[in-house]
């Protein structure tokens, strides 16, 4: 651990995925306790499928990244809550629909534009070395807008998760703060992309929540252990992944697959001693 304090001094793109890293993992938690509760968890999943697509055509066009993948898998979420409210497709079959559509446009694109090569493999999979200094700025930027507004209509967001008929009895906008939701969402998959890569990122929307239900109680408590939880797995990742030499994504998912199987066996063992 000591090698790894000492790395982070010495090497700049260490120091920028621990920033980029902490932030989008502290996003993705808080915003994966109410996708989880309203059974939308694999929204997360589904926009990743997109941002794959958009920054497929994004090379091929030799447009910015960031800046064409942002709005378009924000239009894909805007669209998946639209399909959803059809009574003729749910929101599991509206994420596959939107999902697989997005995936083989990236895929006939990539093979148009030259086949694989480093700069899809790196947001397929995850590379912390490829985030240059512009892209901390922008993705500590996004993030830090993330948060504030998650906080800021926190009280609605909660209301909207527990109860939606109630809330929109009570004068609750739940269509836009649903949007909200969908958006904050689609900012913090597209942020993370770059670092987890598109096929893991979904996993720090969903592993936080899951694992803090299995001891937690309270929307309270499962949104603190959230947090912190899916904040220490980054961090123990990163680490394992310099130190063992393993792809970073692929690592912060196996330590969050071992936290849930801790906490899982803890909730056993207090159900049983109760």
């Amino acid at each position: 651990m000591l090698a790894f304090l000492n790395a982070l001094t010495s090497y700049t793109f260490l120091s920028r995925a621990l920033i980029v890293g902490v932030l989008v993992a502290l996003c993705a938690a808080l915003l994966g306790v109410s996708l989880v509760l309203k059974r939308y968890s694999m929204i997360g999943d589904g926009l990743s499928h997109v941002g794959f697509g958009a920054l497929a055509v994004a090379l091929a066009l030799g447009v910015t990244l960031m800046a064409f993948a942002i709005p378009v898998v924000v239009l894909a979420a805007f669209l998946l809550l639209r399909i959803s409210e059809n009574n003729k497709i749910k929101g599991d079959a509206a994420i596959a629909l939107i999902a697989s559509s997005a995936l083989a446009i990236g895929v006939i694109v990539t093979s148009l534009s030259g086949g694989m090569n480093a700069d899809i493999n790196s947001y397929l999979f995850g590379s912390i070395l490829a985030m240059s200094e512009g892209d901390v700025y922008l993705s500590v930027g996004l993030s830090v807008v993330v948060l504030v507004l998650y906080l800021l209509f926190y009280h609605r967001l909660f209301a909207v998760t527990f109860d939606e008929t109630f809330a929109r009895a009570t004068g609750t906008r739940a269509g836009l703060y649903n949007m909200l939701l969908a958006i904050l969402t689609a900012v913090t998959v597209v942020v993370g992309m770059r670092m987890m890569g598109a096929l893991l990122i979904s996993s720090l929307v969903i592993f936080p929540a899951l694992t803090s239900m299995r001891v937690c109680r309270s929307y309270r408590g499962v949104m603190v252990c959230s947090a912190v939880l899916s904040v220490v797995c980054f961090v123990v990742g990163l680490a394992a992944s310099y130190l063992v030499g393993t792809p970073t994504g692929a690592t912060v998912v196996v330590v969050n697959l071992v936290s849930f199987l801790l906490f899982a066996a803890v909730g056993r063992l207090r159900k049983l001693v109760n």
